[in-house]
């Protein structure tokens, strides 16, 4: 199975996937060791700022703990993992948006708590991000993405996941995801243009 850009798959996963659905903390722990960075990198890009990702990256695996015991163990465990961070994300995204969480709210350790497939002629944002000095840029401009379409990029472009895994991860179909994530490259194509256009201008005025 293909695995995406940084993730290396355990050797005794299943063991420990097993070990945990007991209870056991211990290789809970040791399960998503090698997922942690990752899961942090994907929450930032759709977050957009350090602390938000650290919050939603350990709810999350609050709720990867919770859940485990109903992961089927024929899927893969880090598909089914993703998905949580994703909907982790969206779900606070939205609490944002309807302005009901408070930046000062804890996160808790405990119990509580179209489709049309279209052809792209965009810029890909991975190609973009080969420049050090624009990784700022990019990741700027990526917040000023449409939310449903800034997923997508993230998986796809960013983080090197496949079509059928981010289909996996957000429960979309394929040809949506294609669409998502063409509309999304535009979209951060023009931002990024605008933005750069901008900088010009302002250099000249200063001139």
């Amino acid at each position: 199975m293909y695995l995406s850009k940084g993730v290396k798959r355990l050797e005794n996963e299943k063991d420990l996937i097993i070990q945990s659905k007991s209870g056991d903390i211990k290789s809970f722990e040791a399960l998503i060791k090698g997922y942690q960075k990752m899961a942090y990198n994907v929450a930032y890009r759709i977050m957009g700022n350090e602390e938000d990702a650290k919050d939603m990256t350990q709810e999350a695996f609050i709720k990867v703990y919770r859940n485990i015991k109903g992961f089927r163990m024929d899927s893969s465990f880090s598909t089914w993992m993703y998905r949580i961070v994703m909907n982790t994300c969206k779900d606070e995204l939205r609490k944002k948006k309807m302005k009901v969480i408070s930046i000062d709210q804890p996160i808790s350790t405990d119990d509580g708590q179209m489709q049309m497939e279209l052809e792209d002629h965009g810029m890909k944002p991975d190609e973009i991000v080969e420049s050090r000095e624009t990784q700022k840029e990019v990741h700027e401009a990526l917040q000023e993405v449409k939310e449903t379409n800034r997923v997508v990029v993230v998986l796809r472009d960013i983080k090197g996941f496949s079509y059928s895994e981010i289909s996996d991860i957000i429960e979309v179909p394929v040809g949506t995801i294609k669409s998502r994530i063409n509309r999304g490259r535009q979209e951060l194509k023009k931002i990024l243009m605008n933005k750069r256009n901008q900088s010009i201008h302002y250099m000249r005025k200063e001139v």
